[in-house]
């Protein structure tokens, strides 16, 4: 449904009655309890989801720790390879020479007539049977100067050795070779035992490090997951410094940087709850010492003789009165002294009545009959508030929609500014010219009065604007609490 309400007289200085509020039928146990489960039950898969995409979001910093280890163990793996792996390889390459030399003495022997040391011959090649490499590397061998020493049976020049994997199928060899009277002698001894015993250590050396870095990489990301914990906790009290609670520590043990981290901020905290208690307390004060003299201010007003500098005086004097009262109203809500009387009230009604009060024109649309529990002199002042607010600030026309347990005041104005939108309302202070004059508490006493009764106080600017060249206005929407369901009509 729909209705209109115009201006209506101005009011005096002492406030009208709060409507009687009319009692409503209220929710069963069994769908609180389902509600409550549901709720539970979404809010943990909400929580796991979060610790979820957490956990395998690839710019954590527990994961660029896990990749620098990762890395570092690698590099470190790969030089203790290659340092295991060339020393392996000149160890079995000075044992393969040493063979193959042996084997070219025996060979020699036979060569030359003796008996052979081993019950079965010597395989070796002389001449062109020798391959083109050995032959090339004993031409360039020096020869030596032959003596009276020398006999027909002397070998000429050093052996050479070389290793030949030509064949890979076959297998490497080491080959051995020398000249003995002028004849070309060689001999090779297989190596491919040592090869694959070399490609046996890479392999192990590979596994050991695979194996490392699966040892290696849970623990990093566990003690990363430690040290994020601490960062994250100081990251959770700053956030609860913001939305308001003074009190909220970190409250760190240890004598590292994230402890140092932490006492900063615990510093920091100390620092602007003493500021900010000093701001309270300062702006209780004045308030209890200008009522004395604000209440003998009024009382002179209204022994003036009528008149029209009577009626400014007098209109100044409300206007201060009415700034001492949220000034008190405000010290009261900082004390954290106020306790919400919560009764069962008809949502539409209360919020028709309480535009009506406030005289000023409002559209109002209210979805079936709607009931909540609330504290309906609360909820009365934050709805005058929000409403004088968008005339004050705003443009009309102002709309007013009740639907369920939500109530969204709207007008088209300029909209709210970006520095209301970012911190919140201040204290004396309206955030933009454009928006009007005034002390910047109306908002405020909204905003504190929504968490004494446990509402939600959202403020925000009209997505889609009306027709051409009008602006979007500003939208406050105060979701109460969901005690009891909207009855429809």
């Amino acid at each position: 449904m729909g209705q209109t309400t115009g201006p209506a007289p101005t009011p005096g200085p002492e406030p009208a009655p709060t409507p009687t509020p009319t009692p409503s039928t209220s929710t069963s146990t069994s769908t609180s309890t389902n509600v409550g489960t549901n709720v539970g039950r979404a809010s943990s898969e909400d929580g796991f989801g979060h610790a979820l995409r957490r956990l395998t979001n690839p710019r954590s910093l527990r994961w660029k720790i896990a990749a620098g280890v990762a890395a570092a163990a690698c590099a470190m793996a790969l030089g203790i390879g290659v340092l295991v792996h060339r020393t392996t390889e000149a160890r079995s390459m000075s044992i393969g020479r040493g063979y193959a030399l042996t084997a070219l003495d025996e060979a020699a022997a036979e060569f030359r007539g003796a008996p052979p040391a081993q019950p079965y011959p010597s395989a070796y090649m002389v001449g062109d049977e020798v391959p083109a490499e050995l032959r090339r590397r004993l031409d360039s061998e020096p020869t030596p100067e032959s003596g009276p020493e020398s006999g027909p049976a002397s070998t000429s020049g050093s052996p050479v050795t070389w290793y030949d994997i030509r064949k890979p199928f076959q297998g490497p060899r080491m080959w051995a070779a020398y000249r003995v009277d002028g004849t070309v002698l060689a001999v090779n001894v297989d190596m491919g035992s040592e090869l694959r015993s070399l490609q046996a250590l890479d392999r192990h050396i590979g596994y050991a490090a695979v194996a490392t870095l699966a040892v290696v990489v849970p623990l990093t990301v566990l003690a990363a997951e430690l040290l994020l914990r601490r960062l994250r906790r100081v990251a959770v009290t700053t956030r609860r410094i913001k939305r308001g609670d003074l009190d909220a520590r970190t409250r760190s043990r240890g004598h590292d940087e994230i402890s140092e981290i932490s006492s900063a901020v615990d510093l920091m905290a100390d620092a602007l709850r003493d500021r900010l208690r000093g701001e309270q307390r300062f702006t209780a004060d004045v308030a209890h010492e200008l009522r004395t003299p604000l209440t003998g201010l009024v009382t002179s007003a209204s022994l003036l003789p009528p008149s029209e500098a009577t009626d400014l005086v007098r209109d100044r004097v409300q206007v201060l009165r009415a700034l001492v009262d949220d000034l008190l109203e405000i010290s009261r809500l900082d004390a954290g002294a106020e306790e919400a009387d919560v009764r069962s009230v008809p949502l539409g009604d209360l919020v028709a009545e309480s535009v009506r009060r406030a005289g000023l024109a409002a559209d109002i649309a209210v979805r079936g009959r709607p009931v909540a529990e609330t504290d309906p002199r609360r909820l009365d002042r934050i709805v005058t508030n929000l409403i004088l607010n968008a005339h004050r600030h705003g443009a009309a026309p102002v709309e007013v929609t009740i639907d369920g347990t939500t109530v969204v005041v709207r007008d088209h104005g300029p909209g709210f500014p970006p520095e209301l939108l970012a911190h919140g309302p201040q204290r004396f202070r309206t955030g933009a010219t454009e928006r009007g004059h005034g002390h910047g508490l109306g908002l405020t006493i909204a905003l504190g009065q929504a968490q004494v009764i446990g509402a939600s106080l959202t403020l925000t600017n009209a997505d889609h604007p009306g027709p051409p060249g009008t602006p979007g206005g500003a939208v406050a929407t105060l979701e109460l609490p969901r005690r009891a369901n909207p009855t429809a009509a």
